[in-house]
């Protein structure tokens, strides 16, 4: 976990308090770690041990209560919401369990639109490269509804590439697809990794979905509680179940 050239998101000392006073919520309290450039990585916790708040600071849609997060070397906290905006457009790439996609676009429109948000054209080699690789080649006149969730998903991960993004989002990218079609998806997240070298950070309950991840990271009570390299389902459960004792 070094720090430096080799991260592509950095989290430093980052807390993030929700209210005041009495009624004040610790979610992350004091929480460091750098993510590797080129690395699939998961992050697990049992339910309200911060991994949202996790992802949401990580992403700069919330800013720390004290701390600093750093994408490749930019830190976001200081930077203003345009700006901020603008970064989130161009350099991280999304992924969510709802596929979030515009039922109005076709697959094509869907997967480019962050490029035409930001006012730039995409690369056509760069964008064919990912629709092949990611399978939707044969779809892009389609709209989201006449595909499968699977299909919705693997269009929501060609819009998450599409902008070279420095790193990957995903949040719970498998939540809503059966066994067979999460494997699909997640050893395409993980082919990502190997072979385009994207930076995947991705939030999950499963364990199965995190075996697929080159490590694990484990918080609890907004602290983080371990990191599992070469995961396998067996050991992040049993991780998992021992997390109330750390």
């Amino acid at each position: 976990m070094n720090a430096g050239g080799t991260c592509a998101l950095e989290l430093e000392s980052v807390s993030k308090v929700y209210g005041s006073g009495d009624g004040a919520v610790t979610a992350l309290n004091g929480v460091t770690v750098g993510v590797r450039r080129g690395t699939f990585t998961a992050v697990m916790g049992p339910s309200g041990s911060g991994k949202s708040t996790f992802l949401h600071c990580a992403a700069g849609l919330d800013r720390p209560t004290s701390g600093r997060v750093l994408l490749g070397g930019t830190e976001l906290s200081k930077m203003r919401e345009k700006a901020l905006t603008e970064l989130r457009r161009t350099r991280i790439g999304f992924i969510f369990q709802a596929y979030n996609l515009l039922p109005s676009l076709n697959v094509l429109q869907n997967i480019t639109l962050p490029m035409r948000l930001a006012g730039r054209k995409p690369d056509p080699q760069w964008l064919r490269q990912i629709v092949e690789s990611v399978g939707i080649a044969k779809r892009l006149e389609h709209r989201p509804s006449e595909l499968s969730g699977g299909q919705q998903q693997r269009v929501a991960i060609a819009r998450a590439l599409i902008t070279r993004p420095e790193v990957v989002l995903a949040d719970e990218p498998t939540g809503a697809l059966d066994t067979r079609t999460a494997r699909q998806v997640l050893d395409l997240l993980r082919s990502i990794v190997d072979e385009m070298g994207q930076t995947v950070l991705m939030v999950t309950h499963d364990p199965v979905a995190a075996s697929a991840a080159h490590g694990v990271l484990f918080l609890a009570d907004g602290k983080l509680a371990g990191h599992l390299p070469q995961p396998t389902p067996e050991r992040v459960a049993e991780r998992m179940t021992h997390l109330g004792e750390w």
